[in-house]
């Protein structure tokens, strides 16, 4: 990562929001598979995240000085808590819903981001923020109204993925108060990598133990989907302090999802609704213009944090 007094060349970070968008699009799209293959439990799948976390985290804190001021901790607990939360409810949403339906909904994080710094922080909004936040409520309205299935499952996945929408919505809130506070990316991700690890018994708890019964292509395969999910979190801190954040931000609020989609349907067949295509270029084009003018009112803000 480039530090103070080191230049960064104009396009340095186009490298790395491509490679993002790859990992993290990949991963969304494949995810699932651990679940539907192998009926591993999402619990465990979020064990196995956690534990991957600790690559990216190496090499992000190879080398450079890990802060454990109260200040670090406290937004780095706060900021990794809500990230792995999220993750937690991510899991058990895609082991019941489309991944082409639950990204895009992830990927209105953005509004919560923005609505949190309008109240608390007073910042002001723009008219493409209110037109994000616009576009991301009718999107909600559409995916809720494509939901043909009646039972529990039929609305319990869109419940999860808005939950996990908040969550990270308020994981971003938080990273930008962190990097207001001075917290750098790399003490910012260990961090994050702990309060990972820290959630571990929660998830075994929820599984009444460790199930050890399954054949090892199950932890295999969730190791391989998961290690893309960490390692796009670490290119996404490489290409924040490379570039500008207006620019890089709509990349992986926007992109990475529609590569989840497009390979979604791609691979496994499957035929999205009127309505759902409706709502997923609706929530895909909030998430741009939220994020947009989100970001492009702090773009002197130092040390922008990865999700």
């Amino acid at each position: 990562m480039t530090g103070p007094g080191v230049p960064a060349r104009a396009n340095a970070w186009i490298p790395y929001a491509g490679l993002l968008v790859v990992f993290w699009g990949v991963w969304g799209a494949f995810s699932s598979l651990p679940t539907k293959l192998y009926a591993y439990p999402d619990p465990m799948v979020y064990v196995v995240w956690a534990l991957t976390m600790l690559v990216p985290a190496w090499f992000s804190l190879r080398g450079k000085k890990f802060d454990r001021s109260r200040v670090a901790a406290g937004y780095g607990l706060l900021i990794g808590l809500t990230g792995a939360g999220g993750q937690l409810l991510l899991f058990k949403a895609l082991t019941i819903g489309p991944a082409y339906v639950i990204f895009p909904i992830v990927a209105l994080s953005p509004a919560v981001t923005v609505l949190l710094a309008f109240a608390a922080l007073r910042e002001r909004l723009g008219g493409w923020s209110w037109a994000g936040v616009l576009l991301a409520l009718v999107a909600v309205v559409l995916f809720s109204v494509s939901t043909g299935d009646g039972g529990v499952s039929g609305w319990l996945y869109l419940v999860l993925a808005a939950g996990v929408c908040v969550a990270w919505g308020v994981q971003a809130f938080f990273m930008r108060k962190a990097a207001l506070a001075g917290v750098d990316d790399a003490s910012t991700f260990g961090w994050m990598t702990l309060s990972g690890l820290l959630l571990i018994p929660v998830a075994v708890l929820m599984m009444g133990g460790l199930p050890l019964g399954f054949p090892w292509q199950a932890p295999a395969l969730t190791a391989g989907t998961q290690l893309l999910n960490s390692v796009g979190a670490l290119f996404l801190v490489m290409a924040m302090s490379r570039g500008k954040a207006s620019i890089v931000a709509p990349v992986t609020n926007a992109l990475a999802p529609v590569l989840t989609i497009v390979l979604s349907l791609l691979v496994f067949g499957a035929a999205p609704t009127a309505f759902q295509i409706a709502g997923i270029v609706l929530a895909l084009a909030g998430s741009t213009l939220m994020v947009y003018r989100a970001e492009k009112t702090t773009e002197l803000v130092p040390g922008s944090a990865a999700s």
